[in-house]
């Protein structure tokens, strides 16, 4: 294997560590609970454009579990990666503009994760590959 090739094998094995842990992380940390623990979650999830509990829950479910599992799958990367990064502007910006540097550290890093996979896309160990057009990069 010369070097370019060994080069462009661990940028591909980098960028599946970022999205793969990146993504379970979020759907450790974030989703599984709110999907585990829905009736409890609508009682304290934040509603800040009145949209009503439920659906605040429901799209933040989509932002933290569906999300997460396509780009852990490499599909859709970049797509899912905008859910996702919106639910969490939404949070450090809108819901908690009070927190300071020190305590809004775990969701500004999450917000540069996410933002890193969709800036480099998902690598090629991702089900993208196997897409045609403009779905193989989105």
């Amino acid at each position: 294997m010369n070097t370019s090739q060994w080069e462009q094998r661990t940028q591909d094995i980098g960028l599946f560590f970022l999205r793969v842990s990146s993504a379970l992380f979020l759907l450790w940390v974030h989703g599984l609970p709110k999907l585990l623990n829905y009736s409890a979650q609508l009682q304290v999830i934040e509603d800040p454009f009145h949209l009503g509990a439920n659906l605040t829950l429901m799209l933040a479910i989509f932002a933290e579990v569906l999300c997460p599992l396509l780009i852990i799958a490499g599909v859709l990367v970049r797509l899912a990666c905008l859910p996702v990064l919106s639910v969490l502007w939404i949070a450090m910006v809108v819901v908690h503009p009070q927190w300071s540097i020190e305590e809004g550290q775990f969701g500004w890093l999450l917000l540069l994760l996410f933002t890193s996979i969709f800036i480099a896309g998902p690598g090629r160990l991702a089900l993208n590959v196997r897409f045609s057009g403009a779905l193989r990069y989105a």
